[in-house]
């Protein structure tokens, strides 16, 4: 053999050794900055130890403004997520806390800002956040669903409900409001087209049921897009239960004032079909007065659900755009800002109205229809054939809304002559 090719053969050997040590300690080298410097600096330098708890000490409102949370609620939430949320340190580095968990969420929650520049101001890398955000809204979502995201299970529960309608939307019987929203979304990974609905966007279908006082009673989260607006309801659980009547639904009673037996209903609009248990407007433009009356009292209570989305997107200007987050973590993030949304409306509800005005602004255009707010988009209004019963239900509450049921105001809307 050749002694040169042997020396050029060694050498190549000692030159390709060479190559592998250096990509080894390279390696060796990343996986020793595995925690950046400046986040190691977390507990002196992040907005949650140095901002945030200057806020509390001597700014209470942008406090609330800044979590969506008072002090006093921030710290009975933790109180509940807590045991749920905490990690313990390790000998490599200290673990976030439950308060900047809860706090970061929140932030992301209120806002949308995105993990990215959250990140930087909390000093948590975004792979971490993306981890925590969706470990914390399924923690509140855990902890407060039980009491307040509670349907009716019965009858004297759901006359609570229809004596709540009748008051301050003037509709006896009803059970509640019903609406739909497609919320936008950006695409989940390796999801195909499933999420991709009929206007060109990626979305999930959210469904549910709204009480007089703008609560939801009831939320149905992760319809894929691609589903037909006329099989939401179809396939839903509430209709299912509605229509077993295993919710203890109070049976059919007489209207006040008057001598006419009707059912107990929910209302909701042309994106749902008309059922004895469920009002929807008379359609079309060239009706007579008396549904013209009705059609507007059907409206004045549907708007319960329209201005109680309008609220929660005004909270929570996460649903302001698409939501970046994986597939399985949409609805953890939905069904927590509807828990927290019932929450402070039951634990501050006067400080909630200014919401409430605008969340009506955001679902009420300038002629008075609605209009989309942000990656909130209603269901699409789809024609359906309805049975005589329901036909005739309907035209007992028109006849009804007409007559004994009439009230002063309804003269300046739509006079009968």
């Amino acid at each position: 053999m050749d002694p040169m090719a042997v020396m050029d053969t060694l050498r190549d050997c000692v030159t390709l050794l060479q190559l592998v040590k250096q990509a080894r300690d390279l390696q060796s080298q990343k996986k020793r900055l595995w925690v950046r410097p400046w986040l190691k600096r977390r507990s002196d330098k992040s907005v949650y130890n140095n901002l945030v708890q200057e806020l509390s000490l001597e700014d209470h409102d942008s406090f609330k403004f800044f979590h969506r949370v008072n002090q006093d609620q921030f710290l009975e939430l933790l109180s509940l997520v807590e045991p749920l949320i905490s990690k313990q340190d390790t000998r490599m580095r200290k673990a976030v806390t439950s308060h900047e968990r809860l706090s970061v969420t929140l932030r992301h929650l209120a806002t949308g800002e995105s993990k990215q520049s959250l990140g930087y101001a909390y000093r948590i890398s975004p792979n971490l956040l993306s981890r925590i955000i969706p470990e914390v809204c399924e923690a509140l979502y855990q902890m407060l669903h039980t009491s307040h995201l509670k349907l009716p299970q019965t009858e004297d529960e759901w006359r609570r409900v229809q004596a709540d309608y009748n008051h301050e939307w003037q509709f006896p019987n009803c059970m509640g409001a019903l609406d739909g929203k497609r919320v936008l979304i950006g695409k989940p990974a390796k999801s195909g087209s499933i999420y991709y609905d009929y206007k060109s966007n990626f979305s999930v279908i959210m469904l549910a049921l709204v009480d007089a006082k703008y609560k939801f009673l009831y939320v149905d989260v992760g319809g894929a897009g691609r589903a037909s607006d006329g099989g939401v309801w179809d396939k839903c659980t509430l209709n299912r239960a509605v229509q077993g009547n295993v919710i203890g639904i109070p049976p059919p009673s007489t209207l006040p004032y008057s001598n006419i037996v009707c059912p107990s209903v929910l209302v909701g609009d042309d994106a749902f079909p008309l059922r004895m248990n469920l009002m929807k407007p008379y359609p079309g433009k060239n009706l007579t007065p008396e549904r013209m009356n009705f059609n507007y009292r059907l409206s004045r209570a549907r708007r319960t659900s329209e201005n109680a989305f309008g609220i929660l997107s005004a909270k929570f200007r996460i649903f302001k755009q698409p939501i970046i987050t994986s597939q399985k973590n949409i609805s953890k993030i939905i069904l927590a800002t509807v828990v927290l949304h019932n929450y402070l409306r039951s634990k501050t509800p006067d400080e909630y109205r200014i919401e409430e005005q605008r969340g009506q602004q955001h679902q009420t255009g300038n002629a008075g229809q609605p209009e989309d707010a942000g990656a909130m988009r209603g269901l699409a209004r789809i024609p359906r054939n309805a049975d005589n019963d329901a036909k005739a239900v309907r035209e007992q509450f028109m006849a009804y809304f007409n007559n004994e049921g009439r009230v002063d105001w309804q003269e300046r809307m739509a006079p009968l002559h």
